[in-house]
């Protein structure tokens, strides 16, 4: 990992309010949905050759596209951790270079469970989700499972997933890929953040309930691992203030972060950022909302600032739109729309 995670994660071990916060642009949307992951086109000023030509032909950018937006993210230097397929990190970290000269830590998504298979017509998550993993450790770090492992890998940091359903059968099988994965992982000298999702399947627990179900299963699956075996960080739903200072509070030497969920509005974006750092999360990575907004490289420079403290979230949709009309970029929602909170688990935010 790179010094500027490592450092920002050892003092927030030390203590939560070092005034660090890592930020994490997910761009593994290929693991998931296929043609659909890098999004609609975007026009203005801001649209590439490719992406043109990807707006006369097709109703979604190429994976060229998708990748020439991280190149551009990773340059910017404002994320801390860029997440992304293997073959995406094994072109851009192994065949380029681009974290070489970086202070962006490069991080590959380490297992695609059934609940995150979402191919057009497909209905896996329909069912209780099954552990699987496409890759292998050794083909992230070096970029080969005949690769030399002379010299420190390229790629040495890894998201898992785990989405319990309140289901015997399937949340042992999920326990049990756990733990052969923080075992495989531990022996590779593999870094690893666990993200929880909430069950795939509506109903297998009351919704009041949900947020504490997952933090439930956080701290009892981390309660058999020692500290050799523990991720990173932990990545959560957002399932509102409570739950988070619960888990937060539960132990102060677990890192809670939260993930970005759906598009959204660039103010439920940038309140979720502000709440959920207000709350004890010291960490959010952001997928869709940073894909799916007019000039990405605008928007992850407010997200930054917001991160930071430096911008309250209407100020922050502000100082968006303001970068928007500089670059002579529609947006896509007039800025009285954009100040609109969606999202139903800020609701009371408002």
């Amino acid at each position: 990992m790179k010094s500027r995670l490592v450092e920002k994660l050892s003092a927030l071990r030390q203590n939560l309010d070092c005034g660090h916060f890592i930020l994490a642009d997910a761009k593994d949307a290929d693991m998931a949905w296929g043609v659909t992951s890098p999004g609609e086109p975007y026009g203005g000023a801001a649209a590439t050759k490719t992406d043109k030509a990807a707006a006369r032909s097709s109703r979604y950018r190429s994976i060229a596209d998708f990748r020439d937006q991280i190149r551009e993210i990773v340059r910017q230097g404002a994320v801390d951790i860029m997440l992304a397929s293997v073959s995406t990190m094994d072109l851009l970290a192994h065949r380029e270079g681009l974290f070489d000269a970086s202070d962006v830590t490069p991080a590959i998504r380490a297992n695609d469970a059934t609940d995150v298979w979402i191919p057009r017509g497909g209905n896996y998550r329909q069912s209780p989700s099954l552990p699987f993993a496409s890759c292998y450790l050794e083909e992230a770090q070096y970029g080969s499972l005949m690769a030399t492992e002379d010299g420190e890998p390229k790629v040495n940091l890894g998201l898992y997933s785990a989405t319990f359903n309140n289901s015997l059968d399937s949340d042992y099988a999920t326990l049990e890929a756990f733990r052969e994965f923080r075992a495989y992982a531990e022996q590779c000298g593999f870094h690893y953040f666990l993200e929880v999702f909430a069950p795939n399947i509506d109903g297998v627990v009351p919704a009041p309930e949900v947020g504490a179900f997952v933090n439930d299963h956080i701290c009892r699956m981390l309660a058999g691992v020692p500290q050799s075996g523990r991720p990173e960080f932990l990545k959560i739903p957002f399932f509102g203030p409570e739950v988070l200072e619960e888990l937060v509070c539960y132990d102060t030497s677990m890192i809670v972060g939260v993930l970005g969920g759906s598009s959204g509005t660039s103010f439920d974006a940038f309140t979720l950022l502000a709440e959920a750092k207000k709350h004890g999360a010291r960490v959010a990575l952001f997928g869709r909302k940073i894909k799916d907004a007019e000039y990405p490289l605008s928007f992850v420079s407010i997200l930054r600032r917001v991160a930071d403290g430096e911008l309250a979230p209407e100020e922050a949709v502000r100082a968006y739109h303001g970068e928007l009309q500089k670059l002579k970029i529609a947006p896509r929602r007039e800025l009285k729309d954009d100040l609109q909170l969606t999202a139903t688990e800020l609701s009371y935010a408002r």
